[in-house]
């Protein structure tokens, strides 16, 4: 399945997003159908959204092409896996694009300072006061009864763990490999250092069986 993940700013601005979109549903070019996830940050770089687009929503390119556009706050986990579901089962079933706007918020990494006081005092005022997604969703469990505190507690003890021992172990690391960095099937990256390509070619058979199943029919010219 296609799956792409964009910035607000990005897929609001960038020529590139439009133009995926234009040609989505040619034959030629088609993936039948990609779910687009947007990070919704609402302010992208370091711009309000009323300096950046003329359009309500920062998805409202997807319209181009009627694809279906779900906004969800990113505070709401179950809200989050409804939508994508309902997102993966439309692609399933129509083929076509579909977006998921998913609005939050970035705490930090906001420019090159990483201060964002300086460019929305107002919003990071209300944003340094939020608590985090994690606590709201772990009250919530807690409240309903369906997790206990110490419950809660064991899970986050046990991410942290799996994360400071990937980390210890990362800082062992005395070699880099090409594999870490590469996801290519078409290079032969098995070798310390080797950018060889390695051999690439598919059966008749199967590539015959992909073009019948997969690609419509080309139209014959007149």
């Amino acid at each position: 399945m296609s799956m792409l993940l964009h910035g607000d700013a990005a897929f609001a601005g960038q020529g590139v997003v439009y133009e995926t979109m234009g040609m989505s549903e040619l034959p030629a070019y088609t993936t039948k159908g990609t779910v687009h996830i947007v990070a919704n940050n609402q302010i992208g770089f370091t711009t309000d959204p009323r300096y950046s687009r003329s359009s309500p929503y920062c998805t409202d390119v997807g319209r181009v092409v009627n694809a279906p556009i779900f906004h969800v706050n990113a505070d709401d986990p179950e809200a989050v896996m409804l939508v994508a579901n309902i997102a993966a089962e439309w692609r399933s079933t129509w083929h076509r694009d579909v977006v998921i706007d998913l609005v939050g918020y970035r705490k930090f990494g906001h420019n090159e300072i990483d201060e964002p006081m300086f460019t929305q005092p107002i919003m990071y005022s209300i944003i340094k006061k939020h608590p985090n997604v994690l606590d709201i969703y772990s009250n919530k469990l807690i409240a309903e009864g369906v997790a206990t505190k110490e419950e809660v507690q064991a899970v986050v003890d046990k991410y942290d763990k799996i994360c400071e021992e990937a980390y210890k172990k990362a800082s062992e690391e005395t070699k880099i490999y090409n594999k870490d960095w590469l996801d290519s099937p078409g290079l032969d990256s098995s070798k310390e250092g080797s950018l060889e390509s390695g051999r690439h070619w598919v059966a008749p058979r199967k590539l015959s069986y992909i073009l019948e199943r997969d690609l419509p029919k080309a139209p014959k010219c007149p």
